[in-house]
């Protein structure tokens, strides 16, 4: 039986580059969320680790019930219930997080510190609640315990490991985990929801809410084990990332991809055989469920994908994909939870520096490959804590993975110093470990960045007409670029098309140019007085 093939536009996130910066979600923000009541929705977070995560503690399944389960029939569940017990909790779910679980949106009362009249005492701006409007305590927030990595009580996933990791824990390990919206290939937050509403797109598999059929049950809520949708209290309606889905359409990388300082993230696509999906999801053993979705994903020179009706170059993408590289041929991705069954489509690189700065800081070479190896075997700790994040505490493929990243580390040191290089032991071949060198640590735009156009035409030629999400009440967008571009207000003159253009090219094609969509190459005509030479 052939396979039904289908396209997936998939991430993979080096977690060795990441630097906590937030820029990635706070550029997110700015383009989807900057409206009142999604003050508290963070599409992209980034979170430390060891750490609660937000909205706090969510990978306590035991409590919210997210994702799937297999019953004693080996036939997938939700764990949150099925028809009956989603009609019994449709009017007061207790198994999703409160407001208090993410934190109460604040602004300052500034009216209080410019209007106060003239006293002994210096005014001040006390916090108030932008939900109730009264004053309020600041006891939480999206970040906060950014770099906190020394109590690692509340973490959902060490609670897995055991009490003896208490005491050195912190020594060892801290990194940074940015997360989005998984877009799985088994999503249960669709499977969740009453009215419908959310729906995995056939074409590329990005998971979006239709906000005409959305109804507000929040079910998908307590469905998505990630706690990646949100409800908008003010329109009544559930919100989630979207993969910037406007712009990958036209070939560009998400908002937060674009806009990474530390150049860790790839997006490109992975090909899947759909009637695979279900077995793979329901595998009994947990620690099987990594290579039973990596035996989901289908080779784009497989004969069978050309008589599949892909695009070609959707086809050609898939072959060049860099996801595809790192997550299937260096095999160096990780899926996040796979315990949950979801089949997520986000997968991470998992960190080795913490490796290396515990041997550096012991006086032992950090980068010679038989350290680095003896390390990673003696470090269970960070081990088992990484196994528990991706591969449902199996630890060999992680241990793997970071066998790997060492391999090119010892490698690529010698050639950059003019010894003459040895290949390690790692399952690499010195082709292989030049490829991923080139891919991780060069990370050349072009290369991170391979996602074919949803619609054809020449670039420019498609004038910008809305948005999708272009409803009253919505996204507060006008138009695709923000809520000032587009109609009403035209500030974004440019198309899609022109903006790949222009971002791709070596001069801007274009006179006026909104600042938020800047890419920084050039200086744009009109913000600075013109030079005398030009003048005269």
């Amino acid at each position: 039986m052939s396979p039904r093939v289908m396209a997936q536009l998939a991430m993979v996130m080096n977690l060795d580059k990441c630097i906590g910066c937030h820029t990635c979600s706070v550029t997110c923000k700015q383009t989807w969320t900057n409206r009142a009541g999604v003050e508290y929705t963070w599409f992209n977070n980034v979170e430390t680790r060891p750490g609660q995560g937000y909205p706090r503690r969510y990978e306590d399944q035991e409590r919210w019930r997210g994702g799937w389960e297999v019953d004693a029939k080996g036939r997938l569940r939700l764990r949150a219930g099925g028809r009956l017990r989603k009609l019994l909790g449709i009017f007061a779910n207790p198994l999703m997080p409160a407001i208090q679980d993410y934190y109460e949106p604040w602004t300052y009362d500034y009216d209080n510190l410019t209007r106060a009249p003239l006293s002994d005492d210096v005014p001040v701006a006390p916090p108030r609640s932008l939900i109730s409007g009264e004053r309020t305590a600041i006891r939480w927030s999206a970040n906060w315990d950014d770099n906190l990595g020394g109590d690692p009580s509340p973490d959902p996933v060490l609670r897995k490991i055991g009490d003896r990791v208490r005491l050195e824990f912190e020594q060892a390990f801290m990194f940074y985990l940015p997360r989005i919206c998984e877009h799985c290939l088994n999503p249960s937050c669709v499977a969740s929801c009453p009215s419908g509403a959310l729906y995995k797109r056939e074409e590329d598999g990005i998971v979006l809410v239709d906000q005409d059929r959305c109804r507000g049950w929040r079910m998908c809520v307590t469905g998505c084990p990630y706690k990646k949708v949100y409800f908008n209290h003010r329109t009544g309606k559930a919100e989630k990332c979207t993969f910037c889905y406007p712009r990958v359409e036209v070939g560009l990388p998400t908002v937060c991809s674009e806009t990474c300082v530390g150049r860790l993230r790839y997006v490109g696509v992975m090909l899947y055989d759909a009637d695979r999906v279900g077995a793979a999801a329901s595998v009994t053993d947990e620690k099987e469920l990594y290579e039973a979705q990596l035996s989901v994903f289908v080779d784009p020179d497989d004969p069978a994908v050309a008589a599949s009706g892909l695009p070609e170059d959707w086809i050609e993408a898939a072959r060049r994909s860099p996801v595809r590289e790192l997550i299937t041929r260096y095999r160096v991705a990780l899926p996040l939870h796979p315990e949950y069954r979801t089949l997520p489509m986000v997968w991470y690189v998992p960190p080795l520096s913490p490796v290396v700065d515990a041997l550096a800081g012991s006086g032992h070479d950090g980068e010679d490959a038989g350290n680095l190896f003896a390390a990673v075997e003696a470090l269970r700790i960070p081990v088992e804590y990484l196994a528990e994040l991706f591969t449902a505490g199996d630890p060999a493929p992680v241990t793997a993975a970071l066998r790997r990243l060492a391999a090119m580390r010892s490698y690529m040191r010698a050639v950059n110093l003019g010894q003459e290089p040895e290949v390690p032991d790692a399952g690499l071949s010195a082709t292989d470990i030049e490829g991923m060198y080139r891919l991780l640590a060069l990370a050349r735009y072009d290369e991170r960045y391979v996602i074919p156009t949803a619609y054809g035409g020449r670039p420019g030629s498609v004038e910008e007409f809305g948005c999708g999400l272009d409803y009253d009440g919505g996204p507060g967008m006008a138009g695709p670029f923000g809520e000032g571009s587009g109609q009403p207000v035209p500030v974004s003159i440019e198309s899609f098309h022109g903006l790949k253009q222009r971002q791709r090219g070596e001069e801007s094609t274009h006179q006026r140019v909104n600042l938020l969509n800047w890419d920084g190459r050039g200086t744009p005509a009109g913000l600075f007085p013109p030079k005398r030479e030009e003048r005269s």
